[in-house]
């Protein structure tokens, strides 16, 4: 087992065993490509490291083997485009399994890497190529990301190089075709283009539900950081499948669908979703496939609660797990009444791995509650004075102790920002900008966002509580909790809503609604505004924009 380089202990007695003796080795020349990639082909070389398939039921299946030739042919060819450590690499890639193979390629150069959405327009990258100095970008085969790269090339002076994957086009080099052209061995650098652990590796750009995206960078520990999210929360079975649902442009894939899944000697699986998300096959290629562990975010299980859950054997499944919105108590219950799992929530940011989970077997989830800290990290909950919150107070979640030590796993600053990074990690800690309690056992709670908690007539309200009741009610798959202007009372409680299949937005269910938010929490907190649409705003990494929602309702 890989694991055993890096943990002096892997098995744990107790929650409290686990948060005290949890400990990682960390190499200064930790290298992904090197020391997990192929140290897994060296260990054994039919070791399976991704089951792929799309749409169509093309199936593609590598070992690690096979993953370590192809990123060193693509290293081979990145080095040929001047491509080396300290470069800055976008891919654009959905989930094609060529994404695997570049990124270990980039890892193993020592260059850093950008993940990016296909949603992304020519503005977003023409932000995001002259903030970070892209020099390359690696593109899946759709017409709207290629109209909007080849729209956006002729702005950012540092683009020299447009890659494109499964086919020709005129103005793009074909990744396939090129990689095949140069060897499949690529030795390890050393001396200055060697890769060290405080060199940057990746660079997530944030959601941006407030603002433009902020550059998050992340060193070459980072997956193992990954070791708490893949091997503890997710509970990922070695040479089993384990499946995430992400895009590759999203900070979740790094969570789940490469870094600390390898480290355990996991499978990965991927369906590659190329339109928009059928629920139903979903289902389909996990009970196929027979899936083992699956995560999935919080909106991906209430889409899939929709359907005929009776007509899939869903039962390969031993774990289920969460993250990335709160996870609703309803959505919970109801998935635990038709499969019988039940799913453990987690909590975390682009800027590190899990910080807050219902970690099993230790710690047994109550619904509602994100769990308990990860080992990695001093989590605290710190008021507005900069003071430590007792149990039942809200804090905002703080991890201490991150200027002089950076810990594993942890951002280390914003890219290319030392003005940014001194702001938000110079002080006491890294505040994450959410809103929490704990209660007496140590369970965490979320509230909201800072900017998220509504003030109405003297009370504070955080939207969860009240979306929590609404998504209980049958005719509720989504729903948006803000705060809308009000000239009495300063702001009001308003819900925006997308209603289940047969239901229509009509006076009589808004008082229906109403009512049973009374009926569930606090009768002040229920919304006193309604509004239906068919879809909330979402970030490009599919967080809810209630910013926006605001925004609107403001200029209103």
């Amino acid at each position: 087992m890989l694991l055993k380089k890096y943990l002096p202990r892997i098995e744990f007695d107790s929650y409290e065993d686990f948060k005290q003796n949890f400990k990682i080795n960390a190499p200064e020349d930790f290298n992904f490509g090197y020391d997990v990639v192929d140290a897994w082909a060296d260990a054994e070389s039919d070791k399976r490291a991704l089951v792929w398939v799309n749409e169509a039921d093309e199936e593609k299946i590598f070992t690690f083997t096979d993953i370590r030739r192809l990123s060193n042919q693509a290293a081979n060819f990145f080095r040929s485009l001047g491509v080396k450590k300290g470069s800055v690499v976008m891919l654009i890639l959905r989930r094609r399994w060529e994404y695997w193979v570049c990124a270990t390629a980039l890892h193993k150069l020592g260059a850093v890497l950008i993940p990016g959405t296909l949603q992304l327009t020519k503005k977003d990258i023409v932000y995001r190529g002259n903030s970070a100095k892209i020099c390359a970008v690696v593109c899946v085969n759709d017409p709207f990301v290629v109209s909007q790269v080849e729209a956006a090339e002729g702005d950012i002076p540092s683009l020299k190089h447009m890659i494109m994957v499964q086919e020709h086009r005129d103005g793009w080099l074909d990744f396939n075709d090129e990689i095949a052209k140069f060897p499949e061995t690529f030795p390890r650098p050393t001396g200055e283009e060697a890769s060290r652990w405080d060199d940057i590796m990746l660079v997530y750009f944030t959601s941006g539900t407030t603002g433009m995206p902020k550059m998050v960078q992340h060193n070459f520990l980072y997956p193992l950081g990954h070791i708490i999210t893949a091997k503890y929360w997710q509970r990922v079975e070695e040479n089993c499948l384990h499946m995430s649902v992400s895009d590759s442009g999203w900070a979740k894939f790094g969570w789940g669908k490469i870094y600390g899944q390898w480290l355990s000697g996991a499978t990965i699986f991927c369906y590659d979703m190329e339109g928009k998300f059928e629920p139903k096959n979903l289902l389909k290629k996990v009970e196929r496939y027979k899936v083992t562990t699956f995560c999935a975010p919080p909106t991906t299980f209430r889409f899939m609660l929709q359907e005929d859950l009776s007509q899939y054997d869903l039962s390969s499944i031993h774990h289920c797990v969460t993250a990335g919105e709160p996870l609703n108590p309803e959505v919970t219950k109801r998935w635990k009444e038709y499969t019988g799992l039940q799913i453990y929530e987690g909590f975390g940011q682009s800027e590190g791995p899990v910080l807050l989970a219902n970690f099993y077997p230790w710690v047994e989830p109550r619904p509602g509650s994100t769990g308990k800290p990860s080992p990695l990290y001093d989590i605290q909950l710190v008021d507005r004075n900069g003071e430590l919150c007792e149990d039942g107070d809200e804090g905002s979640l703080t991890i201490l102790d991150v200027k002089n030590h950076p810990p594993i796993g942890l951002f280390t600053g914003y890219f290319r920002n030392p003005e940014m990074t001194e702001e938000h990690l110079g002080g006491i800690g890294y505040n994450t900008g959410d809103m929490l309690w704990r209660d007496s056992d140590g369970y965490f709670w979320f509230v909201g966002r800072n900017d998220d908690v509504i003030k109405c007539s003297g009370y504070r309200i955080g939207p969860f509580e009240v979306e929590s009741a609404l998504i209980e009610h049958p005719a509720v798959v989504e729903c948006a909790i803000t705060g809308a202007p009000d000239p009495i009372r300063g702001q009001v409680v308003k819900a925006t809503i997308v209603l289940a299949k047969g239901y229509e937005g009509t006076p009589e269910l808004t008082k229906e609604l109403q009512n049973y938010v009374k009926k569930v929490t606090a009768p002040y907190k229920y919304p006193r505004v309604v509004e239906y649409v068919d879809e909330l705003p979402k970030t490009l990494g599919g967080k809810i924009k209630r910013a926006e929602i605001r925004k609107a309702d403001e200029e209103k």
